[in-house]
């Protein structure tokens, strides 16, 4: 049985059904699941691996494919509709394409709306993503005859760290609720940050392993790589002689503004206006830096173990991410990474949940 089908099945008779659309490897499912007050009850993820890594935590219901398509079939019966579109085109690390047209994924999502009626529905996305033409669009189909007429609308901008995550994360959450009911109110605050070492202190610093295993699991009709345990993330290949030497230069807390000018890559000789977290260390006493997805590549950002000379792990990465150890993963090093990457962190889902279940 699924970790999260065990959890699902602790929770008795008055678990709600969620239905996830753009659900990647089930981050914000995993966060609703997580307060023992909903079940996962059917999915849609275009990306094979992430579907996979979805079906073995939360159910084989998990559609694999285009969204939309599936906003043209029919549903299981669901109280929360739950979807984070594609956020590219308004990412500060994007090109911020106003005319991507993955902006305007949310109308597909409109149209599952308008067949599954639910009590609630939840959509996430990057700050800048309430800045948008996009979202003035989407807010006006709560007007008088919107397609949203009869629902009223709730924009949260929340910061995973102030909710027990272990990283500085910020993300929109659009909730909306039927018109009539009382308003939500954003999720409490936690009383104490967490802080990197809270989730990693238990991890073996020196992995055992340069790669993950050679392993195959069929899944929605297919072969994939896994499926892989929390031990089987824990590795790291060897270093280059130039990496490991940067490594060995940069100190606690430091970042390549610390290296030597031999150990500087050409296009960093002479830029100080460059992003300061590259190859940057985290340090233990604070949260972590948005995990993105190619964490493992410290060039891309403060992504250095705070002590061994070494980018985090993936299963570091997910530890970050609030992630269960119980957490199966399908895919290879580079998919897994862009799966732990892109979700939503469950501890920031679970505080979203946590609020609409008060209101259930």
């Amino acid at each position: 049985m699924p970790p999260s089908s065990r959890r699902d099945a602790v929770a008795g008779e008055n678990v709600v059904p969620v239905l996830d659309l753009f659900a990647g490897a089930g981050g914000l499912t995993a966060g609703f699941v997580s307060t023992g007050r909903f079940r996962s009850v059917g999915a849609v993820e275009r990306d094979p691996h992430a579907a996979a890594t979805y079906a073995l935590n939360h159910g084989d219901h998990v559609v694999v494919g285009d969204i939309a398509q599936y906003a043209e079939g029919s549903f299981p019966r669901a109280e929360v509709v739950l979807g984070g579109p594609p956020c590219q085109g308004f990412s500060l690390l994007g090109k911020r394409d106003s005319d991507d047209p993955r902006n305007r994924m949310w109308q597909h999502y409109l149209r599952v709306l308008e067949r599954v009626r639910p009590a609630f529905f939840v959509m996430e996305n990057v700050p800048r993503f309430l800045e948008s033409p996009e979202y003035q669009a989407l807010a006006a189909e709560a007007s008088r005859g919107g397609r949203l007429q009869g629902w009223s609308l709730e924009a949260w901008v929340l910061n995973a760290a102030d909710h027990g995550g272990a990283q500085n994360r910020r993300r929109a959450f659009l909730v909306g609720r039927r018109a009539g009911t009382r308003p939500l109110g954003r999720p409490d605050l936690d009383a104490r940050r967490t802080c990197l070492a809270d989730v990693l202190a238990d991890v073996d610093v020196r992995p055992s392993a340069a790669r993950l295993p050679e392993s195959w699991v069929e899944v929605n009709g297919a072969l994939h790589p896994g499926a892989f345990k929390s031990h089987d993330l824990h590795f790291m290949p060897a270093a280059t002689p130039l990496s490991r030497a940067r490594y060995e230069s940069i100190p606690y807390g430091g970042s390549r503004r610390d290296l030597s000018d031999h150990l500087l890559a050409e296009c960093w000789r002479g830029n100080t206006r460059g992003a300061s977290d590259v190859m940057g260390r985290l340090v233990w006493e604070r949260p972590a830096v948005t995990v993105r997805t190619e964490f493992y590549r410290p060039e891309k950002g403060r992504f250095l173990h705070p002590t061994e000379h070494r980018p985090i792990t993936h299963l570091e990465a997910a530890r970050i991410q609030g992630f269960p150890d119980d957490y199966l993963w399908v895919g290879t090093r580079a998919s897994i990474a862009r799966q732990i990457g892109n979700a939503v962190p469950p501890p920031l889902a679970r505080a979203v949940a946590g609020r609409l279940a008060e209101h259930l």
